[in-house]
């Protein structure tokens, strides 16, 4: 599979990844807002989200799901990548994570509704079309009713390397690109297709435009990415 062996490159050789073994802001500030949205529909899981179930996609080296673990909730990790899963479980410790090597675009090994929450932080961008419905309805399969899939997704709109990308080395599905540096093909939205394509399985609460900045090989790109908290 040519993903996962530039994903297992990647993360013996990073160019993209950091290191960090610390949540991702990005996630914190989400939980912020699920630990409101829990207390509102009476969760006794609102303070510290124990026995909770969720399930990180793409959970590299385990940042956001150690941290969840930390928190007693019941975290599955699913990684491409075995250099990402050995570190993650050393991170991990006693924490109990329960991490899985597969893509997260091949059918999942869970129960229908099992999961409370569903996370995908910049993970999904880089399947391909058939790959991406098989976690759509993955995803919409193993969460539960009224259970929160919250995603973090690359934008186009506006974002002038995504439009870089797509004109000078376009792969070849629609709004895709080769990221010159790993080989990697990645996809980006714009609000309308990531709509039309989310809400055929949930509905989404929230949807947010936001920027920050990544690295890649020590050069610094801005780029721009959708917030969307969505519901089954």
């Amino acid at each position: 599979m040519v993903q996962e062996k530039i994903w297992e490159k990647e993360y013996r050789n990073p160019k993209l990844v950091t290191g960090h073994d610390k949540p991702q802001s990005v996630f914190l500030k989400f939980l912020k807002w699920y630990k409101k949205y829990l207390k509102i529909h009476g969760s006794k899981a609102s303070v510290d989200l124990g026995g909770l179930k969720v399930l990180d996609l793409g959970s590299g080296t385990g940042r956001n799901a150690n941290y969840l673990a930390k928190k007693r909730a019941d975290v599955f990790g699913m990684e491409i990548s075995q250099t990402a899963i050995d570190t993650a479980k050393t991170r991990a410790g006693n924490l109990g994570v329960k991490y899985i090597k597969q893509s997260i675009g091949e059918k999942y090994p869970f129960e229908n509704e099992y999961f409370d929450l569903v996370i995908d932080i910049t993970s999904s961008n880089s399947l391909d079309e058939k790959e991406r419905e098989t976690y759509l309805l993955e995803v919409n399969r193993v969460l539960k009713k009224d259970g929160i899939f919250f995603v973090r997704a690359l934008c186009k709109d506006g974002d002038k390397n995504a439009q870089f990308l797509l004109k000078n080395n376009p792969a070849k599905e629609k709004d895709t690109y080769i990221m010159p540096e790993t080989g990697l093909v990645e996809r980006v939205f714009s609000k309308n297709d990531f709509v039309e394509m989310y809400s055929k399985y949930f509905k989404i609460l929230d949807m947010e435009k936001t920027e920050s900045y990544s690295t890649v090989n020590g050069r610094v790109f801005k780029r721009k990415f959708w917030l969307v908290t969505m519901q089954k």
